[in-house]
């Protein structure tokens, strides 16, 4: 049977405290070792990874790139060995901090008004969420999971389905009273459509006319970048607008927006998913708790 001979997390530890105290000396006194000796710790997983991670002179340390690169991913890694231990401890009990990135009308309309559940279901779960529609990186931001909505791109990350929200046309009543309501798809030809100008959304509207599925393209007067500008668009009256019917359920609700040819507008919708970093089968307990009370929760038709 082969011999561990290498202890990495050890010196993972070792590398990420010579970061965060700022030199040899004062990593050493956390670790009740000499100064020399981290130092040849460190030179030895120098060694081993074949790359420099520090900038040596003589009164500072200075990562390197792939230094920068090792101590992000180190910190990652450190932290889920440590999930590991508490949960091994606490019988699988979800604890930890868990970091969600959402787009604006799913975050602010559907997932932000259930972290009180959430919360109260996992109390040892600490919640950092940011809603925005930019596309991040995983990686990068060290977030553990995102929520999107539409098409995802191909990458190596896991995705679960969490469901789908359906889709409506709407304008605003002073619009439709100043162009006119249209009552078949063909008119939509005449109106102002807004649009979006970023490459993840479908650009068409689909419609079922007399069994036949037709699409139309918004023109390109209006093109915004998130649907929550769409929203504020259409209700100020400029145009006609297609968003999830959850988003401009309050708006439809009083009167602000009404919706329009539904009676052409197919059933389903756009998908939801979560995507977050998978490996070797392993999902942290926090990750998995957040899946699950996402699936059973977010309910989107």
């Amino acid at each position: 049977m082969a011999r561990l001979e290498t202890n990495r997390s050890g010196e993972m530890e070792v590398f990420v405290r010579v970061v965060e105290r700022g030199g040899f000396s004062a990593a050493s006194r956390d670790f009740n070792m000499t100064p020399s000796a981290v130092s040849k710790l460190v030179g030895r997983l120098e060694d081993r990874l074949s790359t420099r991670l520090f900038n040596r002179s003589t009164r500072k340390l200075h990562l390197t790139s792939e230094g920068q690169r090792f101590y992000e991913r180190a910190l990652d890694i450190i932290a889920d060995l440590n999930e590991a231990e508490q949960e091994a401890a606490t019988a699988m009990a979800p604890r930890g901090r868990l970091r969600v990135t959402v787009n604006v009308p799913v975050g602010l309309h559907r997932l932000v008004p259930l972290l009180p559940d959430f919360r109260e279901r996992y109390p040892d779960i600490t919640i950092d969420v940011t809603v925005s529609d930019k596309v991040v990186d995983l990686y990068e931001e060290r977030a553990d999971v995102a929520i999107r909505s539409g098409p995802l791109q191909s990458s190596g990350l896991i995705a679960r389905k969490l469901g789908q929200c359906r889709m409506a046309i709407a304008a605003s009543p002073s619009y439709l009273e100043k162009h006119g309501r249209p009552t078949t798809v063909d008119a939509l030809q005449s109106h102002t459509l807004i649009g979006y100008n970023f490459q993840r959304v479908l650009p068409d509207w689909p419609f079922r006319v007399n069994g036949q599925d037709v699409s139309v393209t918004p023109g390109g007067v209006f093109d915004v970048a998130d649907a929550e500008s769409a929203r504020q668009l259409a209700l100020a009256g400029g145009g006609i607008v297609r968003l999830a019917r959850f988003h401009i359920y309050a708006e439809v609700a009083d009167g602000r927006l009404e919706v329009l040819l539904d009676e052409f507008y197919p059933g389903g919708g756009v998908d939801i998913n979560a995507v977050y970093i998978g490996g070797r089968g392993h999902i942290p307990a926090r990750v998995r708790a957040f899946l699950d009370f996402c699936a059973e929760n977010i309910c989107l038709n």
